[in-house]
């Protein structure tokens, strides 16, 4: 959504990915699905690097997917490599994992950020106790553990009201992101209206949304 703004002049938006496993391909098809639901149309191009972190895999990235025609660039990678290109090409940058805004002052939008500590200490605590107890865990909006980090400064107010609202919606179960129809990159229904995907078909996706430009392969 904070990223449309600036898509919309151009139509594509870059994302730096590292491995092709189901909760990368998630990812990207999340934020694909977040660009296209206030910019229908707009494509999201991949480039995997094959690592988590890489700075200078990263800024090659950056750089080709902004020379291919990208005017924003995101990313699901852990340096902030492609934010400091980013920078220097004067393009926005949507980062990941954390607050990066000091590598690229003017270009930060924001990022999705993770607090594990609640979830570590709850699991310690269990273990010092002696009651710990094999479980799986999913964390979201709604527990805290999923976040944004704060806004850079091109990001408007009607902008960060309207993720406001939205982030809302997703913790009351008004809206999923991931409710049909949704088709893959070839056209095919893969989600019909009133589905939608379950837990255990996110952590097994292997598939790109309608609109992303790359191979679920890597």
């Amino acid at each position: 959504m904070w990223s449309t703004r600036w898509a919309s002049s151009c139509g594509t938006i870059g994302y730096v990915a590292p491995f092709a496993i189901p909760e990368v391909i998630r990812h990207a098809n999340a934020f694909a699905l977040g660009a296209q639901a206030t910019h229908p149309g707009v494509k999201v191009k991949l480039i995997w690097t094959n690592s988590w972190f890489s700075p200078d895999k990263e800024k090659k990235a950056a750089e080709s997917l902004h020379s291919s025609g990208a005017c924003v660039i995101g990313q699901n990678v852990d340096s902030p490599a492609a934010g400091q290109y980013a920078q220097s090409a004067g393009i926005p940058w949507v980062g990941y994992d954390s607050n990066a805004k000091k590598f690229a002052p003017t270009s930060w939008l924001t990022a999705a950020v993770y607090n594990w500590g609640p979830y570590y200490l709850s699991r310690v605590k269990a273990a010092m106790a002696g009651t710990w107890k094999t479980g799986f865990y999913y964390g979201n909006l709604k527990d805290g553990f999923v976040g944004i980090a704060p806004y850079g400064p091109k990001v408007k107010a009607a902008t960060k009201a309207a993720i406001a609202k939205k982030k809302a919606d997703l913790i009351s179960g008004k809206f999923y992101e991931f409710k049909g129809p949704l088709y893959d990159q070839s056209g095919k229904l893969k989600v019909p209206a009133g589905k939608s995907l379950t837990v255990n078909d996110l952590y097994a996706m292997n598939w790109l949304v309608k609109g992303v430009v790359g191979s679920p392969k890597g």
